[in-house]
């Protein structure tokens, strides 16, 4: 008997970070402490004004991230990891390492789908 859909909190977990950009913001705001928009959006220069956005959003309505507006003009933002946010720490950690450990694996397979999709 497998386990039910409803009842895998892996699919719930990995719900939080699906995004192309969410795991990148979080590694940067673990390594770099709380950033402003403007700071963000240029450690991701590919990563368009719409899109860092909502993956903010996204992150902030999860509680993952806390967002601080101050009162001042222009408006200054910050965002920053929560409490909560940070028990993802380890799970980036582990992420990151499995990524860097089978970059050649990954790159590899990524050319080789390339090639016969240009096909």
């Amino acid at each position: 008997m497998g386990i039910k859909p409803e009842l895998c909190k892996v699919d719930e977990a990995l719900g939080i970070l699906v995004g192309k950009w969410k795991p990148i913001i979080l590694l940067h705001l673990f390594t770099e402490g709380t950033q402003r928009f403007s700071e963000l959006k240029r450690l991701m220069p590919g990563i368009t004004q719409k899109m860092l956005t909502k993956q903010l959003r996204e992150l902030e309505d999860e509680d993952i991230i806390n967002r601080v507006i101050y009162p001042q003009v222009p408006p200054k933002v910050e965002y920053s990891i929560s409490d909560y946010g940070k028990s993802l720490q380890p799970i980036l950690a582990i992420m990151h390492e499995w990524g860097t450990g089978h970059a050649t694996h990954i790159e590899k397979k990524r050319i080789s789908q390339n090639t016969s999709d240009a096909l």
